[in-house]
């Protein structure tokens, strides 16, 4: 038996996926971020007669969506970074959201009709935390610098907590007629966040200790998207952070994996992660775009200019308010962190404030927290304002993400910053010491050795000589070689592995081996091709 429904859901989802894959394609093309050409395009698509109806269920982002694509921002966030940038973030995660909660609830009844402070409060909840997501997505692919990066990376990690936190005494005020205390307050927040915290770090012991007695792919790899969705549903049921518990986790395990995944396991891991995030990511931008009829059906009573303005007046005010609080914090981090922690830096500029300011891009998650808003109150009267909360939330995420995504590269331009990632120098002295240690094994390996082995051990050197001679810029008699000489032995060494690859695909034809060992030796070429193409870019 075939289900017209279940048809119908296939057929919906299989459209997106092309559509998404179609659209990721044409952002590359134009060197935009994708989350902000799938978001164009979802909205696009919203106005061709005839599409299905495809409607934003908060259960599916908060149960579905949001747990992996966290795990997987958690899982590629340097925790030294993280660590580093802890004080900036947390005043970023806690003290923003509250500043922005409280700056909206302050304001919107001078330009919202409607508005009084209790529902104000509730939209600046709904509108106060960026996207981990979306963050992720345009940062990364903006190229901005590293160290702006992290800091957006660890507040967007965070903040959920809080807003979510924020969210549930808004409705408390507004639905309840109930106003928490400030103790009381405190400790639902010390709760939500330790206990989150915790759970996380249970979880993540837990699956370390699983990790180090399994060394199979497929089982390592199920097990990897089975644990962000235990670490979040576990908190839910304790009424702790879920985002928390994901975050954490995420972090913990992401560090620990170089002692319990094998080197397969982790290339066949990071394959999967990198393509579910995107398909993950895909899906979320583009079913934010195609909300927009369901938004404005649910208007009534106002014109589409006043519409817009509200939008336009709302989105300035939080990007007004985020510039307030980022440049007070980014100072107060520093002092801080100088005089405290008696750490010598540098004080930050005001063009990396400014940058930091302008990204506070919002997603997905504002949009299914408007829509999870209760229909009444507890009396039975209508929840005040609340399709146009949702109306406001997605105006936020389209100016946010798309109108301040799109400016990014000329504000970089303007501020001074490089479009081009510098050369990471991290990365080439820890190339070197790993090369000059192994080379020091060798000799001292060959010293205990019989002399009939000397040979392994010479021709080892002068491979590791070579390698070392690569990133040093020298040839093997410590003769400097120049950029062009080092393009061109890429050059050769790329012909080289692609007249391997033809000679194997070639023996398969021929019938000489079978596919099994065509994919064998494809995989071996595949690595050391990747790793050539790599290195041709830095």
């Amino acid at each position: 038996m075939h289900g017209g429904w279940l048809q119908t859901l296939q057929l919906i989802l299989l459209f997106l996926l092309l559509f998404v894959v179609v659209f990721a394609t044409l952002a590359r093309k134009l060197r935009i971020p994708f989350p902000i050409i799938l978001v164009l395009a979802g909205l696009l698509l919203s106005f061709v007669p005839g599409i299905p109806p495809v409607r934003l269920n908060p259960e599916v982002v908060f149960l579905i969506f949001l747990p992996p694509l966290l795990y997987s921002a958690a899982w590629l966030t340097s925790w030294r970074e993280f660590r580093h940038n802890l004080i900036t973030i947390l005043l970023l995660a806690c003290g923003l959201v509250g500043f922005t909660v409280f700056g909206v609830a302050k304001a919107a009844g001078w330009f919202l009709a409607g508005f009084d402070w209790r529902v104000g409060f509730v939209l600046g909840a709904v509108v106060a935390t960026t996207d981990a997501i979306a963050a992720t997505s345009v940062a990364r692919r903006m190229r901005l610098p590293r160290r702006i990066v992290d800091i957006l990376e660890g507040e967007s990690l965070l903040n959920d907590a809080t807003g979510l936190l924020a969210l549930e005494f808004g409705l408390g005020i507004l639905v309840d007629g109930r106003t928490p205390t400030f103790a009381a307050g405190l400790l639902r927040w010390t709760y939500l966040t330790v206990a989150g915290i915790v759970l996380g770090l249970v979880v993540g012991l837990l699956v370390e200790w699983f990790e180090r007695w399994v060394d199979d792919g497929p089982i390592e790899i199920t097990i990897s998207m089975l644990v962000p969705y235990v670490a979040y549903l576990a908190a839910e049921a304790i009424r702790a952070s879920g985002v928390l518990a994901v975050v954490v986790c995420g972090l913990y395990l992401s560090r620990q994996s170089a002692y319990f995944f094998s080197p397969s396991v982790r290339i066949q891991t990071y394959a999967v992660w990198n393509t579910l995030s995107f398909i993950l990511n895909g899906l979320v931008f583009v079913l934010i775009g195609l909300q927009l009829p369901y938004v404005m059906a649910a208007i009534h009573g106002y014109g589409l200019h006043t519409l817009i303005e509200y939008g336009l007046v709302l989105s300035a005010l939080l990007i007004a308010l985020r510039m307030i609080w980022v440049f007070l914090s980014m100072q107060l981090s520093y002092r801080i962190r100088r005089h405290l922690l008696h750490r010598n830096e540098l004080r930050p500029s005001l063009r990396s404030s400014f940058l930091v300011g302008w990204t506070g891009m919002r997603g997905v998650i504002a949009l299914a927290a408007a829509i999870t808003l209760p229909v009444t109150l507890a009396d039975g009267n209508p929840f005040p304002q609340r399709d146009l909360i949702v109306f406001l939330t997605f105006c936020v995420i389209l100016v946010t993400l798309v109108l301040q995504g799109l400016s990014l590269p000329w504000i970089i331009r303007i501020l001074g910053f490089p479009m081009r990632q510098e050369k990471n120098c991290e990365e080439e002295d820890a190339r070197r010491m790993m090369l000059t240690a192994a080379m020091e094994y060798l000799q001292d390996e060959q010293k205990k050795n019989e002399p009939q082995y000397a040979d392994i051990y010479d021709g080892m050197m002068r491979r590791y000589q070579m390698q070392l001679g690569a990133i040093l810029g020298q040839d093997a008699s410590g003769k400097r070689i120049s950029p062009q000489h080092q393009s061109r032995l890429r050059e050769v060494a790329l012909a080289v592995l692609g007249v391997e690859r033809h000679t194997v695909v070639r023996l398969r034809n021929e019938g000489r081996i079978n596919d099994e060992v065509l994919r064998l030796l494809e995989h071996d070429i595949d690595l050391r091709e990747s790793r050539m193409q790599q290195l041709s870019q830095e």
